[in-house]
């Protein structure tokens, strides 16, 4: 599933193609077809992330005001993805959930988990319920920090709970907690204040590498050598899918286990 850097990576990039044009929105598949009707014609006004979702916002091309403004909710899941081509736009090919055709560009949506119509209280009901975004620049840290710094499950499961932080996924945990050196089953409330502060701002750091980039990155420069990644397409890792093989640190075996259903990979020297 892609981690938060990749939505607010795909919302800048959809700000920059359709911001401020009206743009034309269909549903070759046919299951979004009553949303994309409603949005057929409207001003492309801005999109932006929350963590692992995607609002995009739209207008009338005569109001500046919020009358007639519509909201699209999109949660891409494991399988969803947008692909960009130049206009005019070939027919679609394969299980098009949502199309947008601007002036230059245009997007193909398929696969999300959701794909949806929102209003201002269903985007108030999602903000809601999930934990501050390190990416966004409205983010309240605090609320995260209370609630690790109060609770008895591990450090590694609360990182990848959504209602404790937006965004962050399987690869930023793993790699945050050992950059910080963390033992990833050592409870909440025993991780300090100033050790989650700490926490927080290499999170923002390493995600917003992410965001500009369009590749996560996060191995220290000092560290970037050695073996290959896990994948020929893939930065370098200190931990995460290294299981068995020898800590770019100290060389002790990398373990893995499962917690709360996820893939869980660290150091056992490195994170005590």
């Amino acid at each position: 599933m892609p981690e938060g850097h990749t939505l607010h990576r795909l919302a800048r990039r959809q700000q920059r193609m359709f911001g401020g044009q009206p743009v034309r929105v269909t549903s070759p598949q046919g299951r979004f077809a009553e949303g994309a009707a409603a949005l057929d014609g409207l001003v492309f006004a801005k999109a932006e992330a929350w963590g692992k979702h995607l609002v995009q916002h739209y207008r009338p091309a005569a109001s500046r005001g919020r009358a007639g403004r519509r909201m699209v909710h999109v949660h891409l899941g494991l399988y969803g993805t947008f692909t960009e081509a130049p206009m005019p736009m070939d027919p679609p090919v394969g299980q098009v959930r949502m199309r947008i055709e601007g002036v230059e560009d245009g997007i193909d949506l398929r696969g999300p988990t959701a794909c949806e119509l929102f209003t201002p209280a269903d985007l108030d009901a999602l903000i809601a319920r999930l934990g501050p975004d390190p990416l966004r620049a409205d983010a309240d840290p605090g609320l995260a920090r209370a609630a690790i710094t109060r609770s008895r499950r591990p450090i590694g499961a609360l990182l990848m709970d959504q209602r404790v932080l937006a965004g962050v996924g399987n690869v930023y945990r793993a790699e945050v907690l050992f950059r910080a050196g963390l033992d990833p089953y050592r409870e909440g409330r025993s991780v300090d204040e100033a050790r989650f502060d700490d926490l927080w701002l290499d999170l923002v750091a390493l995600m917003r590498v992410g965001v500009r980039r369009g590749r996560m990155h996060v191995v220290r420069a000092e560290d970037d050598h050695g073996a290959p990644s896990y994948a020929p397409d893939r930065p370098r890792t200190y931990v995460y899918r290294r299981a068995g093989e020898p800590c770019r640190i100290c060389r002790t075996t990398v373990r893995i286990a499962e917690l709360e259903g996820r893939n869980l990979y660290w150091c056992p020297v490195c994170q005590r």
